[in-house]
């Protein structure tokens, strides 16, 4: 295991929460474990293990280029990660003012919906 990997494993840990990246390893397998590797040294562990932007501002650019594409399952899961990064309701509303301008109008609506039920969820979990 190298070091670009455990510093990715701790980074994903620490923005998607112990929860989710334990029930995540539960999954792996021979089929995919590779992939997971990749992920975990590429995505986490280059990408957003990188001190050239905050959390604050990657969970932002994130969610627009998720939003952007309509990968709406990784969108929940990176909206849930906001907990973790910093990111307000604030934020992710200009973020999606962004996407509707830039990606088009149908995916920002849908980005909104998501995110009203999503964020409510989180504020009464909070309660």
């Amino acid at each position: 295991m190298s070091d670009r990997f455990k510093q990715g494993d701790a980074t994903r840990t620490r923005t998607l929460g112990e929860a989710h990246v334990a029930r995540s390893k539960t999954t792996r397998d021979g089929f995919n474990g590779p992939f997971l590797d990749l992920l975990t040294e590429s995505a986490w562990g280059h990408v957003w293990s990188s001190d050239a932007i905050p959390p604050r501002q990657r969970s932002m650019v994130t969610l627009a280029l998720l939003a952007g594409l309509g990968n709406w399952e990784e969108f929940e899961l990176h909206l849930r990660a906001t907990a973790n990064t910093g990111c307000t309701r604030d934020d992710i509303r200009e973020v999606l003012m962004h996407v509707a301008i830039y990606a088009g109008v149908p995916r920002a609506n849908h980005g909104f919906k998501i995110a009203r039920e999503i964020l409510d969820q989180m504020e009464k979990s909070h309660d």
